[in-house]
C-alpha cells in the first residue's frame, strides 16, 4: 500500500479530515463537521474551542472508520497536517487546559473602536504605520486587536497573564497543543503563514517583534515559538493515530497556494469560503503592494527552506453571504438551492448587493462600511437577490483582481480556483464573465487540506511526500470561458463600484445624533 498523508481542515464553517495518497494525491477518505458560531452582541462573532476540538476528534475517528471499512490499516497514516482559519484569537489556561474565553472569529468586528483609537494615534492617522514590518494594515481582521480586546475586557486572561499561565494561539495552535498532550506536555508552537497574521510577527526577520510587541502591550512570555510550515512538531498522543507525526502547519490560504501547485514566483489562486482569498507567488522577496493587498507569508517548506512570500486580497464575505440568506433572511434552505435560483433569473435586474457585513476588506479596508442592496423595484424577487449575491462574490475578486494586476505589472490570464463555493457551476461561469479571463477549477476541489498533507507528507523525518517540481501530478480542472462581451462586464463592474460607495461610512464608533446607532 502506498504510504498516506492526513490533514486537519479546520475552518471557519467546518472541521475536515482528509486522507490522501501520497504517492498520486489522491483523495482516499474524509469526513467532515459543521460547527458553530455565536454571535453574542451586533458585529461580534465566536467559536468555541473545546467544541472545535471535540469535531477534530470526531472527524478524525469517524475518517479511520471508514478507512477501516475499506480494508485500508490507519497504520498507513504516515504524517498528519494542520491547516486552518487565520486570525482567529483563543487565550487558554495551560495548566487545566481550559480555555479561557471563547474564540474571537476573525470576521468580528467588538475590536473597531481599539482600531480606530490605534489609527488616531499614529503619525498622520495612516492605518498602514505597521505595514512596513507586519505587511497588514492596522484592521479588525488580525489577532493582535483582539488579543488585546480579550487582555483589556476578560478577567480570567488578564489573571492568567498575571499569574504566568495564559497561552495564545490562533487556531493551529490550539490544536497542535491538545493533539500533543495538551497541559501534559503539548507543544506550543505555529507556523510562519499564521504568524504573519498576528501584526505581532515581524516577516523580514521572521520572529515576534518586541517593538509590534510593545504597540499593543502584548506580554511576549504567551506567544507560540514560531516555525517553519514544514516539520515535525510533535506527535499525536491519543486515538488511533497515536505516535503519528503532526509535521505540516498552514494558514489555510497558504495551504490552498500549496495544494495548486503554485511555487512559482506569479502563480495565483483565489479560494471561496466564507470568504474570498486571492494569493499571488511573489518569490522570496515581500512585495509592498500600492493598492490596498496585505503581504504575507506563503509558506517556509522546511527548517532551512527560505520564506516564500505573497499578495493577499483578502474579501471578508463569500461563502457567508449564502449561509445569510439561509439562516438569517430564509431566503434558500439549502446552499446548494442558491445556484437554481439565480439560474431561473439568469440576471440581478439591476440589484446590486455589497455584503459588508464585516465592513469592507480589500482594496478598501474600510471598517465603517456595512452591508447594502440596491437597485430595488417591485420587479425584484427572490431569484434576483440570489443572483447579485454571486454576482457580488465575483465582483469582489474583480476588485483584488484588478489591484493584484496593477501591484505586479503583469494581469493574470487565468484564474486558478478552488474552496466550497466552486461547486456552483453559476458562480464559476459568471466570474469568468465578470473578470473577461477563463477560470480554472481542479476536478479535486479539497486543495487546502491537500496542500497541508503535501507539508506534512514532505518534511524531514517522514519523507514520503516528493513535492520538487518534476514530481507533481498532473491536475485535472474544468475551464471556463467568458462568455458575455467585455462592454457589458464593464458596465455592470461600474455600478458595482457605484454600490460600493453606497455602502461606505455607515457604522462609525463615534456618538451620533440619536445616540443609539453607534456602537458601544
Amino acid at each position: 500500500m502506498d504510504p498516506l498523508v492526513a490533514a486537519i481542515d479546520q475552518g471557519t464553517s467546518s472541521t475536515r479530515f482528509l486522507v490522501f495518497n501520497a504517492k498520486t494525491s489522491e483523495l482516499v477518505s474524509h469526513h467532515q463537521v459543521q460547527i458553530n458560531q455565536s454571535f453574542p452582541k451586533e458585529g461580534w462573532v465566536e467559536e468555541d474551542p473545546k467544541e472545535i476540538m471535540q469535531s477534530v476528534y470526531e472527524c478524525m475517528e469517524r475518517t479511520c472508520e471508514k478507512l477501516c471499512q475499506l480494508n485500508i490499516d490507519v497504520s498507513n497514516i504516515k504524517a498528519v497536517g494542520v491547516t486552518n482559519q487565520r486570525e482567529t484569537t483563543l487565550v487558554w489556561d495551560k495548566e487545566t487546559g481550559e480555555p479561557l474565553y471563547n474564540a474571537i472569529v476573525w470576521l468580528d468586528l467588538r475590536t473597531q473602536s481599539t482600531v480606530e483609537r490605534l489609527i488616531n494615534k499614529t503619525p498622520g492617522r495612516n492605518k498602514n504605520h505597521l505595514k512596513h514590518k507586519t505587511g497588514l494594515p492596522i484592521s479588525t481582521y488580525f489577532s493582535a486587536v483582539k488579543l488585546r480586546w480579550m487582555l483589556d475586557n476578560v478577567d480570567e486572561v488578564r489573571q492568567a497573564v498575571l499569574s504566568e499561565r495564559a497561552m495564545f494561539g490562533t487556531v493551529d495552535s490550539w490544536i497542535i497543543w491538545c493533539l500533543t498532550g495538551g497541559k501534559n506536555g503539548g507543544v506550543h508552537c505555529t507556523d510562519v503563514s499564521n504568524a504573519s497574521r498576528t501584526m505581532l510577527f515581524n516577516i523580514h526577520t521572521l520572529d515576534w517583534d518586541p517593538e509590534l510587541c510593545r504597540y499593543f502591550d502584548v506580554p511576549m512570555e504567551i506567544l507560540p515559538q514560531v516555525r517553519s510550515s514544514s516539520e515535525i512538531y510533535g506527535f499525536m498522543k491519543c486515538n488511533s493515530l497515536a505516535g503519528v507525526p503532526i509535521s505540516g502547519c498552514l494558514g489555510d490560504q497558504s495551504a490552498a497556494l500549496v495544494g495548486q501547485m503554485c511555487f512559482t514566483e506569479g502563480q495565483a489562486k483565489n479560494t471561496y469560503g466564507t470568504g474570498c482569498f486571492l494569493l499571488r507567488n511573489t518569490g522570496t522577496k515581500p512585495l509592498v503592494s500600492d493598492h490596498g493587498l496585505l503581504t504575507t507569508i506563503a509558506y517556509k517548506l522546511g527548517k532551512d527552506a527560505p520564506a516564500s512570500y505573497a499578495l493577499e486580497g483578502s474579501v471578508a464575505i463569500a461563502g457567508a453571504v449564502v449561509r445569510w440568506l439561509k439562516d438569517n433572511m430564509g431566503i434558500v434552505q439549502s446552499s446548494s438551492e442558491i445556484e437554481k435560483l439565480a439560474a431561473a433569473a439568469g440576471t440581478s435586474h439591476g440589484c446590486y448587493f455589497v455584503p459588508a457585513f464585516s465592513g469592507l476588506y480589500a482594496p478598501y479596508w474600510e471598517p465603517s462600511a456595512r452591508g447594502i442592496i440596491c437597485g430595488l423595484t417591485q420587479f425584484t424577487n427572490r431569484n434576483h437577490l440570489a443572483f447579485a449575491a454571486l454576482e457580488a462574490v465575483c465582483f469582489q475578486t474583480r476588485e483584488i483582481l484588478d489591484a493584484m494586476n496593477q501591484d505586479s505589472g503583469i494581469p493574470l490570464t487565468q484564474l486558478q480556483v478552488d474552496g466550497g463555493m466552486t461547486s456552483n457551476s453559476l458562480l464559476m461561469q459568471l466570474q469568468a464573465d465578470i473578470l473577461c479571463i477563463p477560470v480554472v477549477r481542479p476536478v479535486m476541489s479539497e486543495t487546502t487540506a491537500l496542500g497541508a498533507a503535501m507539508a506534512a507528507g514532505a518534511a524531514e523525518g517522514v519523507g514520503v511526500w516528493d513535492i520538487t517540481a518534476d514530481h507533481l501530478p498532473h491536475v485535472t480542472s474544468v475551464k471556463y470561458e467568458p462568455q458575455i462581451h467585455s462592454d457589458e462586464s464593464e458596465f455592470r463592474f461600474a455600478r458595482w463600484k457605484k454600490a460600493v460607495q453606497k455602502a461606505m461610512n455607515w457604522e462609525t464608533t463615534e456618538p451620533c445624533c440619536n445616540g443609539n446607532d453607534h456602537q458601544q
